[in-house]
């Protein structure tokens, strides 16, 4: 168990230290900002839709290691996906994050189930999903620079 755990936390820290798709995407259609004034957490979630499918992806914000891995994990996690199928996965991580229940497959995001044992980091891991559902739900907006 304790080398499931080392794995665990190496893969939320190389998440956080190398994040994947961070910063702004300029020639994002749609976007949404999550905010957690419990802890600073902040992110952006930016979107280039293909068609109905996510495109690119991005994000960039400042917060904890948790809430930035998470971000990171989430843009790998989401690219290529419609709203329905991300609400999916998100529901997925939202069950892992809150009752510890790792996937039947082993995947990086398996490495959030710890986060179930501190329940104020929960806001934190699920910060940069909730962000992202919602540009998915936004209309497609002229780029910004």
């Amino acid at each position: 168990m304790s080398d499931l755990t080392d794995l665990y936390q190496a893969v939320i820290l190389d998440h956080n230290k190398r994040p994947r798709n961070r910063g702004k995407l300029p020639q994002a259609t749609r976007w949404a900002t999550g905010d957690n004034p419990t802890c600073g957490d902040n992110c952006t979630v930016y979107l280039e839709m293909d068609g109905e499918r996510i495109g690119e992806i991005s994000f960039e914000g400042s917060g904890c290691a948790i809430s930035q891995a998470s971000a990171s994990l989430m843009t790998t996690q989401l690219k290529g996906k419609t709203l329905s199928e991300a609400e999916e996965s998100f529901g997925e991580f939202k069950d892992i994050v809150t009752t510890g229940r790792e996937p039947e497959e082993f995947n990086e995001v398996a490495a959030f189930a710890g986060v179930h044992a501190f329940p104020a980091r929960i806001k934190c891991a699920t910060l940069a999903w909730h962000a992202a559902v919602d540009a998915l739900k936004q209309p497609d907006q002229i780029p910004t620079n």
